[in-house]
């Protein structure tokens, strides 16, 4: 269980809680254990009453001859007389044979009443245990949820590289509800258990010590069992899970990417690695599932075992004057009583081995620590001024999964005010310049500044609050338009006109309001009901209503025609953004830049204008001509 100690500071948040179910399950124990004295003294009471009055009477004994003139009355009865004020005799002396009738049906009533009574009160507290304990459970799922939500959100690029959404989704969803099957049902029904069995074991012993030890002789065997069955427990519920992930994993990559499933007509083959994957996962869980059920055959045998045990030495122990009958009877219902909690340590069992499962993978990550984050000290708090200056200075970059250099040695400075266009070849290293410079990731070697400061020494929500980015790969939410695009501005008007500014000056504003519900149009998934160049343009409307100190734009203009690329780059020239990075391919989207870097391979091979690269018959050139023929 050391995995599901880390649980521990949150359990201890509401404590107060998890005190009062603690509270309430000793109340509920309570009347557990008194109901069935309630049989048995209604039984010793009732066999006296046979044996003293109603056979010999049978027998046609007169009332006046029985040498046994009195009935006891159970200690129950008078207990309860007692609490409300009342005095009641220890015995009472019936006069006529019809008043022996009405005392022994008045016994039997009123211990059956007693009996019925005691259970409704323990129905109270045992709703009430679960609406504490089980209540508790639910907001340390809710706390959990959102410390690993939250954990997430720290993790850096790099860790989602080497982890598969469906994964990621499955440990905050499956795991953690397993964690609170822990955390509720497993807590509660332990407690339960210990303070049932402490009474219980109390009671039997109090009552007759050698009937107890025969009645509880099988208990051990219980738990050797369960001990040996743990452990394999544990292992088959780390692999079921592992087995549930991938198929999580699975669904997720062909859902997203359905449409490229389609179009290559590959649902057949799809279906059948589905099939691969959760036949994996069904053997993994009838693995599990087989295991599991040895607990119960188990459990019901030894406790039948126990039942016999107690109708046989109680029986004996009776017939030889050493115990009352009532007390049998008394026994059989307390062996009856500890079936369920000793039936359900197998099932906490399991639900702990899973639960303990379950944590280590979410501890996999949670201790995990991103590579990318603010310096100790707290950083550089102030906002990225009005006229800030990005550089480089020999950066290097590998990307650890593949080994792949994707830069090298580069150095290079955007001036305050200056708009610089970055090209090359596919796999130059172009977008992963933008990924460096919002410290995505930070360089192996060399360094990265922004306003001659280096981003290590940067605060990472301040640097990144006065950024502005369009990936290449578009992400829309699910959600308005209008929300879109004010998504990275907090408390802005969805509808208003800063939207609908920056709207107009990515060239969507017509597309919009061709809308029936223009910015309150719901998208689909990823913006799935619109088009690419659509998506593009309020990805760099959501990115211009920032007004940001440094626009960064990674081949953001792809899917627009030449006429809205030039709206564009006019409506983003007319910006306050002291300093543009433009990253593209298209060279006609570069000719209005200040500077222009050529990449290849990760090394700078051309720098400076358009006409000036032009003129050099580099590589520039030579795309250039490529392009203008494609044209």
């Amino acid at each position: 269980m050391k995995s599901l100690f880390a649980l521990n500071p949150m359990i201890w948040k509401y404590r107060g809680r998890l005190f009062l179910g603690v509270v309430f399950i000793v109340l509920t124990n309570v009347f557990a254990v008194w109901a069935p004295s309630m049989i048995g003294e209604g039984v010793n009471a009732l066999n006296e009453a046979n044996r003293d009055f109603l056979v010999p009477l049978s027998e046609g004994q007169a009332l006046a001859d029985l040498p046994q003139r009195t009935l006891e009355v159970p200690n129950n009865l008078r207990t309860l007389a007692s609490w409300v004020g009342l005095e009641m005799d220890s015995r009472l002396a019936p006069k006529t044979r019809a008043d022996v009738l009405d005392t022994v049906v008045w016994i039997g009533l009123m211990q059956a009443l007693l009996f019925l009574l005691a259970y409704l009160i323990k129905g109270v507290f045992s709703f009430l245990t679960r609406q504490t304990v089980i209540v508790m459970s639910r907001l340390v799922e809710y706390d959990l949820k959102a410390a690993i939500y939250d954990h997430y959100q720290k993790l850096d690029a790099t860790f989602y590289k080497a982890n598969d959404t469906g994964d990621l989704m499955n440990r905050i969803s499956e795991d953690v509800s397993n964690v609170r099957m822990y955390l509720g049902p497993a807590i509660m029904y332990s407690l339960n258990l210990v303070v049932l069995v402490a009474m219980v074991v109390g009671v039997m012993y109090y009552i007759d010590p050698v009937l107890t030890a025969f009645a509880l002789l099988p208990l051990p065997f219980m738990s050797a069992g369960i001990y040996f069955i743990s452990a394999s427990i544990h292992r088959k519920s780390d692999a079921k899970q592992q087995a549930q992930s991938a198929v999580s994993s699975f669904v997720q990559q062909h859902i997203a990417g359905i449409r490229v499933l389609k179009s290559f007509h590959r649902e057949r083959a799809a279906a059948e690695r589905f099939d691969v994957e959760t036949d994996l996962y069904k053997m993994r869980v009838l693995d599990l599932v087989k295991v599991e059920a040895m607990f119960m055959p188990l459990i019901v045998l030894l406790v039948g075992l126990s039942t016999i045990l107690t109708v046989y030495v109680g029986g004996y122990r009776v017939a030889s004057g050493e115990l009352e009958l009532g007390h049998v009877f008394q026994f059989v219902f307390y062996v009856n009583l500890l079936t369920w909690p000793f039936a359900s340590i197998g099932w906490v069992t399991s639900l702990v081995q899973k639960a303990e499962a379950s944590m280590a993978r979410i501890l996999d990550f949670w201790h995990a620590e991103p590579s990318v984050q603010s310096p100790a000290s707290g950083g550089r708090t102030d906002p990225v001024s009005d006229l800030p200056a990005l550089s480089f200075r020999n950066v290097s970059w590998t990307y650890p999964e593949t080994g792949i250099q994707a830069l090298h040695d580069l150095s290079f400075e955007v001036k305050a005010g200056e708009t610089l266009g970055i090209t090359g070849r596919t796999g130059s290293g172009k977008s992963t310049v933008l990924q460096l410079a919002m410290r995505m990731m930070d360089p192996q070697d060399g360094e990265v500044a922004v306003d001659g400061t280096p981003l290590p020494e940067w605060d990472l929500a301040t640097m990144r609050d006065g950024f502005g980015y369009v990936p290449q790969d578009v992400f829309l939410f699910s959600d308005t338009i209008g929300h879109n695009i004010a998504f990275g501005s907090q408390g802005l008007d969805p509808q208003g006109p800063a939207v609908k500014q920056a709207a107009q000056d990515a060239g969507v504003a017509g597309d919009i309001d061709g809308f029936d519900k223009k910015y309150r149009t719901l998208l689909g998934e990823r913006g799935v009901n619109l088009s690419g160049g659509q998506k593009q343009r309020i990805s760099i409307a959501r990115a211009l209503i920032k007004k940001p100190a440094l626009l960064l734009l990674d081949d953001c203009l792809s899917a627009v025609d030449t006429e809205t690329e030039d709206a564009i780059l006019s409506a983003i020239a007319r910006q306050e953004a002291s300093c543009t990075v433009m990253v593209s391919h298209r060279l006609a989207s570069l000719r209005g830049a200040d500077r222009i870097l050529v990449l290849d391979e990760g090394k700078l091979v051309e720098e400076g204008t358009h006409a000036e690269l032009l003129e050099a018959g580099g590589l520039y050139a030579t795309m250039h001509a490529q392009q203008q023929a494609e044209a």
